[in-house]
């Protein structure tokens, strides 16, 4: 295990050195001439994903830091991130129901949303906590083409987020990690590197010419701030459970895209503030994963949609309230 740290340490402070290296993209702000800040001036941005994007709270930090700064006119923000999702279709031998697979509700939503932005992060669950290997990365691959050409079908443009990363520091001595060559793997029992799999993954999407309008690396980031704050506590994580970050994690996740928009985030929204914004993204979220409809079972049904909005309007004032307080104080 003590030999896992370091490695994983090493590996990322190699990622850090690389990330301030002449020449090393690490976003992709420009296709085709497009202007870094589209999704500022969207109507309405659809944020797709696993269970990061289900907790909500990296998507409800960009839009808290968007209300701050009178973003106008202010995208409505759309989040149906679905926990264990994939992209891939794929799901592990041991999982307790078939993962479900974003292309199964990818058209309707598309439809009922109606985005002209849609922002997706998949990755965490696609390589399904195995090693690295040829057919599940080839799934993986398919499954992202794929979203592209669907979202352009319909005509929005596409934001596409690589994986976090796995952290396994603090999951060393709690017998869920499995060495190379075992027979099976799952979310339980994950491969002791599999942020090496993820790592593999967000390479492509930075490296490969995708047809994508904007290409963010969470990823490398995300590994940097935990580098930094491990020289102090070398336990120190943003995922305690290997998979799911922290708050501070989800701030990393929204500094990155709001950097890569072009926004800075500061000032730093109130705690007043982000508890109300939490509170309204997760009843639209869940409004809005009900209305879309999906095949995960175990999710609570969420309010009807237009009963949702009306109580979302009521805690959108008090945010708002709150917003001008904080504004005056600045």
């Amino acid at each position: 295990m003590q030999q896992n740290f370091f490695r994983w340490h090493f590996k990322a402070l190699l990622l850090f050195l690389c990330s301030i290296s002449p020449g090393v993209i690490l976003n992709h702000g420009q296709a085709c001439g497009e202007d870094v800040s589209f999704p500022l001036r969207a109507k309405r941005i659809l944020f797709l994903g696993d269970s990061i994007t289900h907790a909500g709270g990296f998507v409800n930090c960009i839009e808290a830091q968007m209300r701050l700064q009178h973003v106008n006119p202010m995208p409505e923000i759309v989040n149906i991130g679905l926990s264990s999702e994939t992209c891939s279709g794929l799901s592990e031998p041991d999982h307790p129901f078939p993962r479900p697979n974003v292309h199964e509700r990818l058209a309707r939503a598309l439809e009922m949303v109606s985005p002209d932005v849609v922002v997706a992060c998949y990755g965490m669950n696609d390589g399904i906590y195995y090693p690295l290997s040829t057919p599940r990365f080839d799934a993986y691959k398919a499954g992202v083409r794929s979203l592209i050409e669907k979202v352009h079908a319909a005509g929005a443009k596409l934001v596409l987020l690589t994986p976090p990363p796995f952290d396994a520091v603090p999951l060393e001595d709690s017998g869920k990690l499995r060495p190379d060559g075992q027979a099976k793997y799952s979310y339980f029992a994950m491969y002791e590197d599999y942020d090496s799999v993820l790592e593999e993954y967000a390479r492509w999407i930075v490296e490969e010419p995708l047809n994508v309008e904007m290409v963010i690396d969470v990823h490398t980031p995300f590994l940097n701030a935990l580098t930094q704050r491990r020289q102090q506590d070398p336990k120190y994580t943003m995922s305690p459970d290997g998979i799911h970050p922290n708050a501070d994690g989800h701030q990393v996740l929204a500094d990155s895209v709001l950097a890569a928009w072009g926004l800075k985030s500061k000032p730093r929204p109130s705690t007043e503030l982000m508890s109300v914004m939490n509170h309204r993204g997760a009843l639209l979220h869940n409004a809005w994963l009900s209305h879309v409809g999906h095949q995960r079972p175990g999710v609570k049904e969420g309010l009807p949609i237009d009963v949702a909005r009306m109580q979302a309007a009521d805690l959108l004032q008090k945010a708002d309230e709150i917003i001008k307080l904080q504004s005056d104080v600045h």
